[in-house]
């Protein structure tokens, strides 16, 4: 709290703590001003507060993207904001729910692993009607289980990256009254197809990566009012690296003078890898003169059998084979083009470095549409022939560079690289916007589930 005086008092003794609280382990900080009359008589005036403001972060592990935006924004707020939020990252269901949600991790692998099984399951379940009804009926037996998980944190702002995490959890702030109290928003993590369980119309914000996703959102009942495009949240410190292609390779022991092609295979090295990579080794080698006229970098992920066998290959050119990596920003800034699956963040980052993008796979459902963002916005291509994609990489390093220019400034063009401070800068204008209900206490009333 901030104290102040009228001009016509001076101030005798000022500044005194007199206690902490908050809630859910947030510190409300309150100061008070000792302030003297003329008479010698001591008054006080309040004329504001300030408190740690609570930052609950919903997400799950079911692929690797909505864990990443979840720390990404986390890492923002921190930049951005200091200690002004604390900002806590927590999946619901594995934490406060029991089987099946509990394993949802697994279930996807399962599921991504046999794709046409997760294609059916995206696709039968996209109706409002039927989502609607087995949100409801995992409401009837967990909704007590996620209000304690919610209240536990009491939080003032719930970020939203996980598609099922937006239903279950506004039904349990508007039976506990806390709508106008806690700003809920919804960080959407899929770049350009996406499940229609993202789109709620109870959330305060919903921030959308592309103007495709608007135009879903505002056909499942958004207002323009509620969104916002500000593209895919990642993490600061990708964002904001100021890179030499030169120091870079030097760094990492690459050749200084080959252009560079990097491979990946995602978290889990999936995908045709090996087959690229071989295609590579022939393509990347000229037989007439002798030498590479390239370089490959391979990203193998958790997959440590991929990673030995490659490595244990002879290759005609210079190769450099990685397991999981952490300093993606340094591989990514030392190449010249990147072959992946369509995965959404891997694509942004790609767009951020200015890499031109061969797709050669995708999941079907959330990453289908992906594949048209980066073609028809010259950005890439797509091909699941590893034999061509080698062929197109051999051409961009030769008789088509121009192409190979091109395309990296349109994947510059395309870019977004400071989505995530446009969106926690929203999230905290929204925080400033909120009235005096924000301060009140948490009250509870009997348990939502208690309905049910």
């Amino acid at each position: 709290m901030v104290m102040a005086a009228s001009p016509r008092k001076s101030i005798n003794t000022v500044f005194r703590r007199v206690g902490v609280s908050g809630f859910g382990g947030s510190s409300q900080k309150r100061a008070k001003y000792e302030v003297q009359d003329e008479d010698g008589n001591m008054e006080m005036e309040q004329i504001g507060a300030e408190r740690t403001k609570n930052v609950l972060i919903l997400m799950s592990d079911t692929g690797g993207g909505h864990r990443a935006s979840a720390e990404a924004i986390r890492d923002a707020f921190k930049l951005e904001f200091g200690d002004e939020y604390r900002i806590i990252v927590k999946d619901v269901w594995k934490e406060y729910t029991g089987w099946p949600l509990n394993d949802m991790e697994n279930q996807y692998k399962f599921m991504i692993k046999h794709v046409q099984l997760w294609n059916v399951a995206f696709h039968s379940t996209s109706p409002r009607w039927i989502h609607g009804l087995y949100l409801a009926a995992i409401a009837a037996f967990y909704a007590k289980e996620v209000e304690a998980g919610l209240m536990e944190y009491k939080p003032d702002i719930i970020i939203s990256v996980h598609p099922l995490m937006q239903h279950i959890p506004l039904w349990v702030l508007k039976w506990q009254g806390l709508q106008k109290k806690v700003i809920f928003v919804t960080v959407i993590t899929d770049l350009n197809t996406c499940h229609r369980t993202w789109f709620h119309p109870g959330v305060n914000r919903l921030y959308c990566p592309s103007e495709e996703v608007v135009k879903r959102a505002l056909l499942d009942g958004l207002e323009e009012s509620q969104i916002r495009v500000f593209g895919l949240p990642i993490r600061p410190s990708f964002c904001r690296a100021v890179l030499s292609k030169d120091d870079s390779r030097v760094e990492l022991e690459m050749d200084p003078e080959l252009p560079a092609v990097l491979l990946m295979g995602g978290g889990e090295g999936m995908g045709p890898v090996k087959k690229t990579a071989k295609a590579l080794g022939e393509s990347l080698f000229d037989d007439k003169l002798g030498k590479p006229i390239g370089q490959l970098v391979i990203i193998c992920g958790r997959n440590e059998n991929l990673a030995n066998t490659l490595r244990s290959l002879e290759w005609k050119i210079p190769v450099k084979v990685r397991g999981f990596e952490k300093q993606m920003v340094k591989w990514m800034g030392a190449c010249d083009c990147i072959i992946t699956k369509a995965g959404p963040g891997t694509i942004t980052e790609a767009l951020i470095r200015g890499l031109p993008i061969i797709l050669n796979d995708y999941i079907p459902g959330q990453e289908k549409g992906n594949v048209p963002y980066v073609v028809d916005n010259g950005a890439g291509v797509f091909t699941r022939s590893p034999k061509e994609t080698a062929r197109i990489v051999a051409d961009w390093f030769t008789t088509k560079t121009d192409e190979l220019k091109r395309m990296s400034e349109n994947a510059l063009k395309l870019a977004q690289p400071d989505a995530v401070f446009d969106i926690v800068k929203d999230i905290h204008e929204l925080a400033c916007l909120r009235g005096p209900l924000a301060n009140l206490p948490y009250m509870f009333t009997s348990s939502f589930s208690d309905l049910i």
